[in-house]
C-alpha cells in the first residue's frame, strides 16, 4: 500500500488555495516541495503563520498548470494520503480539483490512541519526544518531516495494541480510526471549561443544543467533527 505524507500551506483558512505543497512518497523516498502562484491573494494572517509572501510566489506557476497537479492525480490512484488535520488539507486539494479517496488523519488517530493536553503537530513533536532536528514549523516541508516521524510512532502503537504483523493491516486500522470520530469527555473551552459533557447536559442541555447548531453552521473545514459527534451523542 503506497503512502504519501502530505502537507499544504495556503492563502487563508477560508476558501483556501494552495501556495506550497510538500509530500514524501514512502515507497520511493521521493520528496516534493514546491511553491505555486495562487489565483487569490494571500491573507496577512496566513503570511504571519507560514511567512510566504506575494513576492515569493509572483513568478511561480499556478498549481493547476504545473506538472505536479497531474503527477499527484496519478499517484493518488493507489495511494493513502497521511496528513495532520486531514480535513483541511483534503479540502485545499479539492479546491484545486483533486479529490482524495483514502486518507489517514494523524490528528484523529492520535486522539484515539494518546491522551494529550493538545494535539497540534508541533505540540506532539515535543510532548512525545519525536526526534526531528532542524525543521521549520508551519512550513510544508518541515511539517511532513515531523509528520513522518509521528506516523511511524503511531504505527508502532497500533501494531502493539491490535497485535498486527503486516504494514497493510496497520494502515487499514489507521484508516478505520480516521473514519471513527472520538467521543470527547471534558470541555476545554468556554464557560464550562473543565466540566464533563455529562455534567453540562444535566445542567444546561440548551447550551449544548446552541453549541451544536453554531458548529453545524460553520464551513466543513472549520467544523470540529469531534465536538459535533460528542454533542450529537449527548443530545440524543
Amino acid at each position: 500500500m503506497n503512502v504519501l505524507i502530505l502537507d499544504t500551506e495556503t492563502t487563508d483558512l477560508q476558501n483556501a488555495r494552495l501556495i506550497q505543497l510538500a509530500y514524501k512518497n514512502l515507497a520511493t523516498g521521493e520528496i516534493v516541495n514546491e511553491l505555486f502562484k495562487p489565483p487569490t491573494s494571500i491573507s496577512f494572517g496566513a503570511m504571519a503563520t507560514h511567512h510566504i509572501t506575494e513576492e515569493m510566489v509572483g513568478d511561480k506557476q499556478s498549481f493547476s498548470e504545473s506538472l505536479h497537479h497531474k503527477k499527484l492525480l496519478e499517484m493518488l490512484g493507489d495511494a493513502v494520503v497521511v496528513a495532520h488535520n486531514a480535513t483541511f488539507d483534503l479540502q485545499v486539494l479539492k479546491n484545486e480539483g483533486i479529490d482524495v479517496s483514502v486518507c489517514i488523519d494523524t490528528l484523529r488517530v492520535t486522539r484515539h490512541l494518546i491522551k494529550s493536553e493538545q494535539y497540534s503537530l508541533q505540540y506532539l513533536r515535543y510532548s512525545l519526544g519525536l526526534n526531528v532536528v532542524g525543521v521549520q514549523p508551519h512550513d510544508a516541508l518541515g511539517d511532513i518531516l515531523v509528520l513522518e516521524v509521528l506516523f511511524n510512532y503511531l504505527k508502532s502503537i497500533v501494531k502493539d495494541k491490535f497485535n498486527f504483523v503486516s504494514d497493510d493491516d496497520i494502515i487499514k486500522q489507521m484508516i478505520i480510526l480516521t473514519q471513527t470520530p472520538v467521543l470527547l469527555t471534558t470541555f476545554n473551552f468556554g464557560q464550562y471549561k473543565g466540566k464533563t459533557f455529562e455534567e453540562v447536559v444535566a445542567q444546561n442541555k440548551g447550551y449544548l443544543a446552541w453549541l451544536y447548531n453554531s458548529e453545524k453552521q460553520k464551513s466543513p473545514t472549520d467544523q470540529n467533527k469531534e465536538l459535533i459527534f460528542t454533542l450529537e451523542h449527548h443530545l440524543k
